[in-house]
């Protein structure tokens, strides 16, 4: 989902250049899931002059806005991303810290059961799996750690 001035204004939320280009980063991200220092990072490599402070604060009000979610992992990574209609769960790797998405069916409907079983009503959940990604040099760090 596209966000617009419109959109930020509804929320409660004045219009400036820092929110929009945080905005557009966290829509436009290859990973869809950011930390703050990514995002200020990414900020400054666009040559865009936006303190961290002033990420973290519009993160948050971006968070109470319901436009972005937060997601607090293990390794003590907070990561945000656009909050999404569709629910879906996450695997976050070990070594990098790399997060990604992934939607099961299956795992969705024995979750239901299992709250089923024991006279459960959900109001929601988290499913978050840990490992260590496909990529060479996580692959890597782990074998020479054995």
């Amino acid at each position: 989902m596209a966000f617009t001035n419109k959109d930020l204004r509804k929320a409660g939320l004045k219009v400036t250049l820092p929110r929009i280009k945080i905005l557009e980063l966290l829509e436009n991200a290859d990973h869809h899931h950011m930390s703050a220092e990514d995002v200020y990072r990414a900020l400054a490599e666009q040559g865009e002059d936006v303190g961290l402070a002033t990420v973290y604060r519009v993160l948050t009000q971006f968070e109470q806005a319901g436009i972005v979610e937060r997601h607090n992992f293990e390794n003590n990574l907070s990561v945000f991303e656009i909050a999404q209609e569709e629910h879906h769960d996450h695997l976050v790797c070990d070594v990098c810290g790399k997060v990604m998405e992934f939607r099961n069916s299956i795992i969705e409907e024995q979750q239901f059961k299992v709250a089923q079983e024991y006279n459960f009503k959900l109001s929601g959940h988290s499913l978050v799996l840990y490992g260590v990604c496909d990529s060479p040099e996580c692959q890597k760090a782990t074998a020479e750690a054995k």
